[in-house]
């Protein structure tokens, strides 16, 4: 992608600026692409015409551009109006302040970032970063986590001064920020004093599972309804927050099932239950292929009755009570009343 852009922009003030320059820097594969330049409209185009991507505009106020390839990869293009330094002297944290000229060239790095990269070290720009952008304050504690880096003192206390900001960007972009966060990095939220704002708590059942979704379950609880989460993530959500302990026989691992799947592990994880998991896996690998009775099969009027009756029945089946058609059939009968016997 690298090479594409240096042909699409050739003869083009370019620079590459910001994660791609640090992950370079480190050994990372870079995924994304942020290009500083001077018309990201026409620099955009220019990429999307030799490579077909898709270009579209990423923000009408700061006017950047985005090109978005199928395989799920984008570059970014954002203005340049001054001088580059200029431009670096506006971002967050030192190691996200290196440029390098797209043609090849050496870097820039007006702020020592290469050398705090170096030390492992996290260090602001300026004092005035997270006032800016309330987002970074979530931001530098994910650059933590994910580049195994600390924050320096100085830039520690700028994140405790401004704590209370932590709630002011848009809820979509804190759980992009949060989703990304390992249960240590929710941990140094906590210490950070930037967990509480968002209404999260640390507790023991944060490690029991290691997903990101479980972690934002296990840290918010019922209060991550407040956040914009996916319709999928809430009924994760309510599955874990209603799961109670069942009992170790077939009948109880049927009914848990029954509410939790196809989160049961997770949710045994969630309520401290993990040493059933075995019975859980095993009443998993011994589901049937096929029901022993369809709903048209029963000579009732639609409605819940017919639902309510066959998964009645599939706990009877489960519990090792029912394990044939025609019994299934005599059950029925016994609580709904007739039942065609051809089906």
């Amino acid at each position: 992608m690298l090479d594409l852009a240096r042909e699409a922009l050739s003869g083009e003030e370019a620079w590459l600026v910001g994660g791609a320059v640090r992950d370079e820097l480190l050994g990372r594969e870079l995924i994304d692409l942020d290009i500083a330049v001077r018309d990201p409209r026409q620099a955009a185009r220019a990429l999307a015409k030799r490579t077909g991507g898709a270009p579209f505009e990423l923000s009408e106020q700061h006017g950047a551009w985005r090109v978005a390839f199928d395989d799920g990869h984008t570059v970014d293009f954002t203005p340049l109006p001054g001088s580059i330094e200029d431009d670096l002297a506006k971002r967050d944290f030192t190691i996200n302040a290196i440029a390098r000229p797209l043609a090849g060239g050496e870097p820039v790095d007006p702020f020592g970032g290469a050398a705090d990269l170096e030390a492992g070290k996290l260090r602001a720009v300026g004092k005035s970063v997270f006032r800016d952008d309330p987002l970074r304050l979530l931001r530098a504690v994910r650059l933590e986590d994910e580049l195994e880096l600390r924050l320096d003192e100085e830039t520690e206390r700028l994140v405790e001064r401004d704590a209370e900001l932590v709630t002011r960007p848009a809820g979509e972009r804190v759980v992009a920020e949060l989703r990304r966060l390992s249960a240590g990095g929710y941990r140094r939220l906590d210490a950070l004093g930037l967990l509480a704002p968002l209404g999260g708590r640390i507790d023991d059942r944060l490690d029991r599972w290691d997903s990101p979704d479980f972690r934002l379950v296990a840290v918010f609880g019922d209060t991550l309804g407040r956040l914009p989460v996916s319709n999928e993530l809430r009924r994760f959500a309510a599955a874990l927050l209603r799961a109670e302990p069942p009992e170790q026989d077939a009948r109880s691992i049927h009914r848990f099932r029954r509410t939790t799947e196809p989160w049961a592990l997770e949710a045994l994880a969630f309520i401290g239950a993990s040493e059933l998991a075995p019975a859980v896996e095993q009443a998993r690998a011994n589901d049937p292929a096929e029901p022993l009775l369809r709903g048209d099969e029963l000579e009732l009027p639609p409605g819940p009755e017919i639902g309510r009756l066959l998964a009645e029945i599939e706990e009877e089946r489960a519990a090792g009570t029912i394990a044939t058609r025609e019994e299934a059939l005599a059950y029925a009968r016994r609580h709904a009343g007739a039942v065609r016997e051809d089906g």
